[in-house]
């Protein structure tokens, strides 16, 4: 998969006018500053990599954006418009997906349930909603759609996702997201306990989204992966966000000497 920055975010009004823009983002527990006075803007067609040791500040930062936790100060835009992010519901409502490490798939259900657990096609519309009757075959064809345009290859779509492997669970998650997710697609560490194969598969995944013109936000603590994938880094420490670059294989260093503070 070439690591060429996709047009869509290189020319064009559209894809200069940010998707998410984060402002002065500053959150506290009890007396620990998670967050200071952070800026982040991410566009269509862009892979903004969050990078940072742990305890940087990343994932509440994300937490934030995705309704977890809220902002003491500071505001969260959507295409411009000022979107307070009050619970994972708002964030969903407001186009954003988020993908955390532990994935929260349902093991006993296959991947057409997991992507539709909760917003279920049913029918028909002139029924009260309780009445309404699953239309598991159409959430079956849309599943098989996005899989096989985003490439993902299953060992039968119709098998539960507890028989499937890591790598193949991953895929499904990060697909799942893209259901709904019509600004921002976040992932949190999508290969973090994948083989060197798995990670190729969920990389390549990982393009295709920002390919296909969608938003995304990678948190990684793979070097390697930054450099082949992000159109832009964002480094913080310590709550505080301590630079941006566009990474190369030339400003590795640079980038490493900031996360950790060297």
């Amino acid at each position: 998969m070439s690591a060429t920055p996709s047009p869509l975010h290189r020319h064009g009004s559209d894809a200069d006018r940010p998707v998410l823009s984060v402002t002065g983002a500053t959150k506290r527990f009890g007396s620990v500053l998670a967050l200071s006075g952070i800026d982040v803007t991410v566009r269509r067609g862009e892979i903004l990599c969050l990078l940072g040791d742990n305890g940087a500040g990343k994932s509440t930062l994300i937490k934030c954006i995705s309704g977890v936790h809220h902002l003491d100060s500071g505001s969260i835009e959507i295409g411009g418009v000022v979107t307070p992010m009050r619970s994972p519901a708002e964030a969903r409502a407001a186009g954003i997906e988020t993908v955390y490490q532990d994935l929260a798939l349902f093991d006993n259900l296959t991947p057409a349930q997991n992507f539709f657990a909760g917003r279920e096609i049913a029918g028909p519309q002139w029924l009260p909603r309780g009445l309404r009757f699953l239309n598991q075959r159409r959430m079956d064809a849309e599943t098989a759609s996005l899989l096989a345009n985003l490439k993902v290859k299953l060992p039968r779509n119709d098998a539960v996702v507890a028989m499937m492997s890591g790598g193949q669970r991953q895929a499904i998650a990060v697909a799942r997201s893209t259901v709904f997710a019509r600004k921002v697609v976040i992932l949190d560490e999508p290969t973090a306990a994948l083989g060197l194969r798995e990670s190729r598969q969920v990389l390549d995944l990982v393009a295709r989204l920002r390919d296909q013109g969608n938003a995304v936000i990678l948190i990684t603590h793979n070097m390697e992966h930054v450099i082949e994938l992000a159109d832009r880094a964002v480094v913080l420490r310590q709550g505080r966000k301590v630079g941006e670059l566009i990474p190369t294989p030339d400003n590795k260093q640079q980038l490493v000497a900031m996360i950790v503070g060297a």
